[in-house]
């Protein structure tokens, strides 16, 4: 337990998984416990475009099913203007376009300046694209790259974060990061926490989106929503679930045949990453039931033999915070975890960094007696990423229960190499921020 002490004040750690063998270090970055100071709204990292109706809170994410698509959004304060993405491969030479749609919301006595979103696709993989959106003075430029094509030995770079926020230890994460040299974002949920802010509940999703920028511009975010999304407040006439998340931030759920842009798939490099919503009906026979239980049949471990799900609440917790709120979902899905042999499963949540060795519970029922997770070949690494910076702070106190002692002394039994995953197949590097 000291170990993961440890682990639990530490903001980056990186896993080095290459021919299935692992290695790993923590960085020497140390993120403050407490307090987390929220970044003041007039604080330069919150800054506004300038120029008139200057785009703004830029950021994308993955478009289709292989990444050869990406979508393209901003925000657009004062009138919708031009909702259009010029672009190509060379800077500052746009010989192509794409077209977006324009959409707004209001939240209580908040009205969301213009959100625009726009799908770039038919692009070519491992490639540089500078993009300009907005118009005369005002416009503004970007650019992305392309992942490799879809291969199994296709190495690639990720950076997992959750639980951000929009503190100065929030910025430290972004900044952490941004010399990592990480390509893509997988994002665990809770991004702005706006829904702490009470009455400036739409001011801080703006700001948030201005703060992030300076990552989400220039490389894709694949989303996934938290419990700070859901924003269901009946006292304040706003009774729909995740109305500000799913306006701004557009998910590609229609190309892995999603019926809700809260669970989808992606298949990016040598990774097929399935990403599953903590907060809607997951049970049999439900509609995230039918596609997970659909998804896991299109996997092709040839094609992209990393298996990977992101969630927001973790199944495996030994924290006090959020203590078995994972439980119905494994309940639900663990046992296809384990029959497809997923590699690495992330969630947020809990702002503490933990990571199982394989473990199961799947022989578990209320009269078998077996409720102890016990040792599996076949079951996932779960990690909790940990705190990224936001306001609530750290949660630093671990159960140690009897019933969870036969985990960690069962774990004792298996190999080290607690990340070596089922395909063998060479992967740069995934990073993870706590």
């Amino acid at each position: 337990m000291k170990g993961w002490g440890l682990l639990l004040l530490s903001l980056h750690v990186i896993s080095c998984l290459v021919s299935g063998v692992a290695s790993g270090h923590t960085s020497s970055y140390v993120r403050t416990e407490f307090p987390s100071t929220d970044i003041p709204l007039e604080s330069e990292w919150f800054a506004i475009p300038k120029g008139y109706n200057a785009p703004q809170q830029v950021h994308i994410t993955q478009g289709d099913y292989d990444g050869k698509a990406v979508i393209v959004s901003w925000v657009t304060p004062e009138e919708p203007g031009p909702s259009e993405v010029f672009y190509g491969k060379k800077e500052k030479q746009y010989d192509q376009k794409s077209e977006g749609t324009t959409t707004n919301y209001t939240f209580y006595d908040y009205k969301s300046g213009y959100i625009h979103h726009c799908l770039v696709d038919g692009l070519e993989y491992n490639t540089k694209y500078y993009y300009k959106i907005g118009s005369g003075d005002s416009a503004r430029e970007f650019w992305f790259e392309t992942p490799p094509a879809i291969d199994p030995d296709a190495s690639y770079t990720f950076g997992i974060i959750g639980d951000l926020g929009q503190t100065f230890n929030s910025l430290s994460t972004l900044q952490h990061y941004e010399k990592t040299g990480g390509q893509t974002v997988l994002f665990v949920g809770d991004l702005s926490y706006a829904d702490r802010y009470k009455h400036d509940d739409g001011i801080r999703w703006d700001s948030w989106g201005r703060l992030v920028e300076r990552s989400t511009a220039y490389q894709p975010w694949i989303w996934n929503a938290g419990n700070h999304e859901i924003e269901y407040r009946p006292d304040l006439g706003e009774t729909s679930t995740f109305k500000p998340y799913l306006h701004r931030y557009m998910t590609p759920y229609l190309a892995s045949k999603s019926s809700s842009p809260m669970w989808y798939a992606v298949r990016r490099a040598s990774a097929h990453i399935i990403v599953l919503s903590s907060y809607s009906p997951f049970v049999k026979y439900t509609p995230q039931w039918w596609w997970l239980k659909n998804e896991f049949k299109r996997v092709d471990r040839e094609k992209t033999p990393w298996l990977i799900v992101l969630m927001h609440s973790p199944m495996y917790n030994s924290n006090e915070a959020h203590y078995m709120e994972g439980e119905s979902m494994r309940a639900a899905f663990e046992k296809w975890f384990v029959k497809y042999k997923v590699d690495l499963v992330f969630a947020g949540h809990v702002h503490a960094y933990e990571r199982s060795y394989r473990i199961s519970n799947v022989n578990y029922n209320i009269t078998s007696g077996n409720r102890y997770p016990v040792p599996d070949k076949s079951a996932p690494v779960y990690i909790t990423v940990g705190d990224g910076g936001n306001q609530e702070g750290l949660a630093s106190s671990h159960k140690v229960w009897w019933c969870l002692r036969p985990w960690f002394e069962l774990s004792s039994l298996m190999t080290p190499s607690r990340t070596t995953l089922h395909s063998g197949r060479p992967v740069t590097a995934i990073q993870f921020y706590n």
